[in-house]
């Protein structure tokens, strides 16, 4: 498994910058004169860094870009990368900066001139998460990447302050892991194994297999599941940080580990990039791992279906009509819209089990969320304003970009069904909100919750700021934070 990099925090040593034979990072704020550690680099290099900082190059710099110094007179170092960051940076400039360092650093070790900078444990945090290449089925090319120093003025105060950060990273590592894995190689049952491991970091885990779900009734989640060789199953992960007997809050996941379509079989083009359709659980996976590893003082529960969507002689037709959990009976019109159909038995499960405080659905459910959003932002749907600005302020204080898209009668009407009591489509128009209108139905009267179409954030084709190309692990930092800030005891 990915792991964030491994960072020691000293205490400055200006004395180390000249022997580090990796590269050294160095922070500059423009509006301010260069710190010690900034003058001594500039006065071994002979003033190349002044001149640097006084170019028009460097006049244009945002805060956390880099630009490179390479083999600087004077030094050991390979190179040294300079970063404008201002003194009192906002917390996305300085992750930015880690991240910058992240991409110039490579294989190199790395000593980085912290300094006195109030922004160290978030420089240390985008660091690690930018820090992330899913190399697991290449097998050349694995370089052992050097050790990293950060230096401080009070090294011990943000290594402390960087201690939680560094469990989200792992959280989100691990959601990237998931979503970037093979469906050959994560199948239902390794899905479901690598989430029991987790019980060695204070988890309790449940795999529930068939013969459960059919007992309880899951009669939506298995029909997804029915056309393939891999057995479908409901895992349930409890983290009991919080206060003895409170009710948890639920996250609940869609764990569809490679999506054919089923008998509506999806067109050949891209139909490689649905080994992420099992995203939602995912991310549910990575935020229960980040709770665990800070000790968070909550009471969570995470339920992941996971089900192989695929076609054969046993797969589940259009016109099939089958009974969810809650015995509502559902027309399948699109065997496509199987997402929806996985989600809504572990929803009511959930409800029926936990009584949670209030409940997050997580899925890469429709492309029409691509097509509204595009790549910038996941859609929130909600039936509770209170709940879901919980979360929106969350994933703004994260930079995650989300953003509330409408539910209503309308969208919902769409969805009635000759021959039951709902079908599992509604057409073409605002195919985002018909899906969470589906899901809408099986959410009890006084249930806040949130549902998250992540369809457009969980996989990219081009890197972003904290995420190379591929998994994002979008919604892992949201959702701690959301934990962090309302569902944690004193």
């Amino acid at each position: 498994m990915s792991k964030p990099v491994s960072i020691s925090f000293m205490a400055t040593d200006l004395d180390a910058i000249a022997v580090e034979e990796g590269r050294v990072a160095v922070f500059v704020d423009k509006e301010a004169s260069l710190d010690q550690a900034a003058r001594r680099i500039n006065r071994l290099s002979k003033g190349a860094l002044e001149r640097l900082v006084k170019s028009d190059v460097f006049a244009k710099a945002k805060p956390g870009d880099a630009h490179v110094l390479a083999y600087p007179a004077g030094m050991a170092a390979k190179a040294v990368d300079v970063i404008a960051l201002p003194k009192r940076a906002d917390q996305e400039s300085a992750r930015k900066a880690g991240a910058a360092i992240a991409r110039a650093r490579g294989a190199s070790s790395m000593l980085i001139m912290a300094g006195p900078h109030r922004k160290a444990a978030d420089i240390a945090l985008g660091l690690a998460l930018r820090n992330y290449d899913f190399d697991a089925h290449k097998t050349a090319n694995k370089d052992d990447k050097g050790a990293v120093r950060l230096m401080a003025n009070k090294p011990e105060d943000v290594e402390a302050a960087t201690t939680p950060h560094l469990a989200v990273a792992e959280g989100v590592h691990f959601t990237r892991d998931l979503v970037n894995e093979p469906a050959n190689v994560l199948t239902t049952t390794e899905f479901a194994n690598r989430l029991a491991d987790m019980e060695t970091l204070g988890l309790k885990v449940e795999i529930l297999e068939e013969d459960k779900l059919a007992e309880l009734g899951m009669g939506a989640l298995l029909s997804v599941g029915l056309g393939s060789d891999s057995p479908s199953k409901v895992v349930v992960m409890h983290w009991n940080g919080g206060a003895k007997d409170a009710s948890p809050l639920a996250l609940v996941g869609k764990g569809v580990v490679f999506d054919t379509g089923g008998i509506s079989l999806k067109p050949a083009g891209g139909m490689e990039d649905m080994t992420m359709d099992m995203g939602g659980a995912g991310v549910v996976s990575g935020v229960m791992r980040a709770l665990a590893l800070r000790k968070a003082k909550a009471n969570v529960v995470g339920l992941v279906g996971l089900v192989e969507n695929m076609p054969s002689g046993r797969a589940t037709r259009p016109g099939d009509v089958v009974t969810a959990m809650k015995g509502d009976t559902i027309e399948v019109i699109n065997t496509d819209a199987e997402g929806r159909l996985v989600l809504c038995d572990v929803m009511h499960y959930a409800q029926e089990r936990f009584k949670p405080v209030g409940m997050v659905d997580l899925a890469t459910l429709t492309g029409a969320m691509v097509v509204a959003l595009g790549h910038d932002n996941g859609g929130a749907f909600s039936n509770d304003d209170a709940f879901c600005n919980q979360f929106l302020k969350a994933a703004a204080a994260e930079n995650e970009g989300a953003w509330r898209m409408p539910l209503g009668k309308g969208y919902a009407d769409q969805l009635k069904s000759r021959i039951a009591d709902v079908k599992n489509v509604g057409g073409r128009p605002a195919g985002a909100s018909t899906a969470a209108e589906f899901l809408h139905r099986f959410v009890g009267e006084d249930m806040p919750w949130i549902h998250l179409d992540i369809a457009g954030v969980a996989l990219v084709k081009s890197g972003t700021d904290m995420a190379p190309k591929g998994a994002t692990g979008w919604g892992v930092m949201a959702l701690n934070r959301m934990v962090a800030d309302h569902y944690e005891v004193d």
